[in-house]
């Protein structure tokens, strides 16, 4: 891969990343706080609506990008038109409306997680050598979109959040017009015969005959129920205990993420699959107790510790996952497989998890739009907990995984 492509992958990675992180971390905080005035299961719900992007994008990719019309090019498309949808939201007063138009752009968004990873694995000789230098691009995007949050200080003032959706337009803009100069990335399957349910990935599910995968498949779909409190509620919650600028400190976990993602291959060696997954899984009990016990005052470590543990939270389990999804599929049916796992995570158990969370905080509501932030944490941690137990007793997998050194 030459220098020129490089450099145009890694900023489709940054601005496809910056497009969602300058908006997503503090919707929360907009849709209670802001001129929406929200409640707990609407900003659930309205958290939700990513998974139903997630459940439809398989549809989206499958039959559209795979078939039809190059990638870059309905990347492209689908940014303009989500620009406009981002513009829109950000003049809304009403959940209702508000909520109408986000669902349309998620639906719009989630599709494009897919198609900048299909457009760089395109270009590569060598995806485990080369991608995760392209896909780093998209973390840093949305640090630096946290960052530009707490800098700017819009959260002292959660009406004024409402610019995030504005500046979310204008890059989204920028990105539809330079995904149109991405390498070309052509349909796979054009002018061939596939199957409806070769086509929304139905032939994966053969993986789920395997006990052991079965169990964590399902392990996965339950522990991403108590995850869904940190996307939807960690920065109200924190905005609430009275940190300052907490969307851009609420970016030491993807730096935390960036740290262990690098540090992973030594775990390999030293771990096998099920105590890999079960440091992730633990990870989030313990982050849960943290913000459960932690305070602005002389608790505020734990806050930070709580915050940093999204390293472990996030990679130990879900990029193992991934990696253990792709060696019990096969090649026959690994992108089907892969498609399979985030419909059940990022689609199903995120999505209860988001409803879940609204309830949760709307029954330990108190006066003056505060909440009792402790007995919100102890439930995600309670339920995590008893994910993990269940998992560690059902799943009996020995092996280590099999990561190809270079």
């Amino acid at each position: 891969m030459n220098t020129i492509i490089r450099t145009k992958l890694s900023l489709m990675m940054f601005l496809n990343f910056f497009v969602w992180g300058i908006w997503f971390v503090t919707m929360g905080t907009f849709l209670t706080k802001g001129g929406i005035a929200a409640t707990g299961t609407q900003t659930g719900l309205a958290y939700g609506t990513q998974c139903l992007g997630a459940i439809i994008a398989p549809f989206i990719v499958g039959m559209i990008a795979d078939k039809y019309f190059a990638a870059q090019k309905i990347l492209g498309l689908l940014h303009l038109a989500g620009a406009v949808i981002l513009y829109l939201l950000s003049t809304q007063n009403s959940f209702d409306s508000f909520y109408s138009l986000l669902l349309i752009y998620m639906i719009l968004f989630m599709p494009t997680l897919a198609l900048v990873n299909s457009i760089s694995l395109n270009q590569m000789t060598n995806s485990e050598k080369e991608f995760a230098k392209i896909r780093v691009w998209g973390t840093i995007g949305w640090i630096v979109a946290g960052l530009i949050i707490g800098y700017m200080s819009w959260e002292s003032a959660p009406k004024s959040l409402n610019i995030t959706f504005k500046i979310s337009a204008i890059i989204s803009v920028g990105l539809g017009l330079f995904s149109f100069f991405l390498p070309s990335t052509p349909p796979l399957k054009k002018g061939k015969s596939v199957s409806f349910a070769e086509t929304i990935g139905l032939d994966s599910f053969k993986i789920l005959k395997d006990r052991n995968y079965l169990a964590f498949f399902i392990a996965s779909i339950l522990i991403c129920i108590p995850l869904a409190f940190y996307y939807g509620q960690a920065n109200q919650f924190l905005n609430e205990t009275g940190m300052e600028k907490a969307a851009a400190k609420m970016t030491i976990g993807q730096m935390s993420e960036m740290f262990f993602l690098f540090l992973m291959p030594l775990f390999f060696l030293r771990f096998g699959i099920k105590q890999m997954l079960l440091f992730g899984m633990f990870a989030w009990v313990l982050r849960y107790l943290l913000f459960a016990y932690g305070d602005i005052g002389s608790g505020i470590w734990m806050l930070y510790l709580g915050i940093a543990l999204h390293g472990i939270c996030y990679d130990f389990f879900f990029v193992t996952g991934q990696i253990y999804t792709d060696q019990k599929a096969g090649p026959e049916s690994r992108s089907s497989a892969q498609g399979l796992i985030t419909l059940a995570t990022y689609g199903v158990g995120m999505y209860i998890g988001f409803y879940v969370a609204g309830l949760i905080v709307d029954y330990n509501s108190l006066q003056e739009g505060q909440h009792n932030w402790q007995k919100i944490w102890i439930f995600p941690c309670l339920f995590a907990l008893g994910v993990s137990i269940l998992f560690a007793v059902f799943f009996k997998e020995k092996q280590k995984l099999n990561i190809k050194h270079k």
